[in-house]
Order: structure tokens, then sequence, then C-alpha cells
């Protein structure tokens, strides 16, 4: 029997009923405002065996979750961030959106509200450091809908707790680095490199529009992401500032870590892997495999220093 068969003869759940269970462990009510996550492309009918998740839906990550005969791609990052007026094969989107129909493949994005939820992209992020009594930095109501809503959980978004023994800074700034997919540009730092730190606010993704959130909970470190030049100057001098008139000249709060975009954001798929797939076995008796890319998904290829 060829492989096409045992596919096929595979058991499935319908998109659908996968896009359900996805929306109950990552309820849209988190998404931001501006935000649109949820089922891009697919008939709800459509088989599932095989699900493919990414962080970025490019055309290289479309063409691997294909090859690999996935029914449903589920990336973090939406592929249309604004409201678009055609979706031809005249664009890149559009011919990943003609690939994905014609190849019966689903897209569904888990964006903010995936930011936000349990075990999501910020709780991933705080887990792998081990932070204690971790909290979200923005908390948020917990939706009804939500399938942990009856455990007492936190969700909003971002993250800020303790580590387990403070650190020196350039320490932990390798323990991140260690942490996460190797990508050309690297992981930025600006600190006092022998400081102790107790204390992290982390947000994965962009992240400069927070700082104001992230000094009122006094963290020692901020980790994020896309930190730009004026913003990062801005917050770290006023740290050093603040740092000087309170006597503590080599303890500014928060010194920052600065990571790849993508690559804290895949952290996600630590949790999403086994928790999607165990959720729908519960749910419906039948367990997709439920596979990560293994593609890096950063823009920069090339550092030149």
């Amino acid at each position: 029997m060829s492989d096409g068969q045992d596919e096929v003869q595979r058991p499935s759940v319908s998109l659908g009923q996968v896009v359900d269970l996805l929306e109950g462990l990552y309820p849209l009510e988190y998404a931001e405002d501006w935000d649109y996550p949820g089922l891009v492309a697919g008939d709800p009918s459509w088989p599932v065996r095989r699900i493919w998740c990414a962080v970025d839906p490019r055309p290289d990550v479309v063409q691997e979750a294909l090859d690999h005969k996935a029914d449903l791609l589920i990336t973090h990052h939406p592929l249309f961030f604004r409201s678009v007026h055609q979706v031809s094969g005249q664009d890149f989107r559009g011919d990943m959106i003609t690939r994905l129909i014609e190849g019966r493949c689903g897209l569904w994005v888990g964006h903010t509200n995936a930011d936000a939820a349990y075990r999501g992209v910020a709780q991933a992020a705080a887990d792998v450091l081990d932070l204690q009594e971790a909290r979200p930095l923005a908390p948020q109501s917990v939706s009804k809908r939500d399938l942990h809503a009856d455990q007492g959980i936190q969700v909003g978004l971002g993250r800020w707790g303790r580590l387990p023994k403070p650190t020196p800074f350039e320490d932990l700034v390798h323990t991140m680095a260690d942490l996460l997919p190797k990508t050309a540009l690297g992981v930025q730092a600006v600190g006092v490199p022998e400081a102790m730190v107790s204390t992290v606010a982390l947000l994965p993704g962009s992240g400069d529009s927070e700082f104001d959130l992230v000094r009122s909970t006094g963290a020692d470190v901020y980790i994020t992401s896309d930190l730009r030049h004026h913003p990062a100057t801005d917050a770290y001098q006023q740290a050093l500032y603040e740092a000087r008139i309170a006597g503590r000249p080599n303890q500014p709060r928060p010194m920052l870590i600065n990571t790849p975009h993508s690559a804290i954001e895949s952290l996600w798929f630590r949790y999403a892997k086994g928790d999607i797939a165990r959720a729908l076995e519960m749910a419906t008796g039948v367990r997709p495999q439920v596979e990560v890319s293994s593609i890096v998904t950063d823009p920069w290829t090339m550092v030149v220093r």
C-alpha cells in the first residue's frame, strides 16, 4: 500500500472541529483590537490528519507543509496584517493561498490571542526561564470559551516573575541565547555584565511600546524583540539616570535583552505541539500528527561586523 493510501486511511477530524478546539485553547477574545487571528483559508469540512506548525507563513513554510502532506498549517504570525482586496496569484501571499487551497491544506493563525493565552507564547517563554510566580504584564479576563477557564489560570500579554536564583546579567543573556533557535543576528543586550538580577519581565515579539508597563513592575531585566534605536536608548538612559539618583549606579532597571522576534516566539510550540494533539484526542478520540517546522524564519541571513 502506498504512503498516500496509508495517509487517507488514517483517522481524521474535520477542520471545523480542529478550529473549534484551537479557539478553546487560544480564544480569539484574547486578541488585540487590531488583530484578526483565526481561520484564514480552508473548508471546515476538510479532513485533518496532520498539522504543521510554524512562526511565519512564508512560501517555503507552505511548501514544507505541503511536502509533508499536512492538512492544516498553524502559524503564529498572520498572513495578512492589513485589509486586502485580492488574493490572486499575482503576489506571494495570493500564491500561498492558491497553493494551500490546491493542496487542501487549511491555514489557522494564533497571534496575539496565543500571546496572551494559558500555555501560550508568553507563558512558554517564562517557563523556559523557570520564572517563579510568573504573572501577566497586562492581565486580561479569562474567556468562558477557554478550555482551562475552571483551573484558576491567568492570561494576558507578557509575563514577569523571579528567576530561581540571582544571576549575573551577562549569564542571563547567554542563557537566553542558548535557549533560542540560532539566527544570524543573534541576541543583543545592554546592561551591567556583573550586576546580579532577580526579576524579569518579558514580552515575546515587538515590545518597545511597553517600557512604562515594564518599569511599573520594577523588573531588573526586560526581554523582548525588535527594540528600535530611540526607544531603547531612551529607556536605558532613563534607567541609568534613575539608578544614579537612587544611589545604585551599577543596578539600572530594566537592563535590556533584545531577542530575534521569530526565535523567541517559536518557544510557543514547545507547548502547542503536545497541547493541540492531546486536546483533539480527548475531544474526538483522534490524535492527528502535529509537527513543527524546522525552517528558521528570521528575515536576516547575513551580519557584517
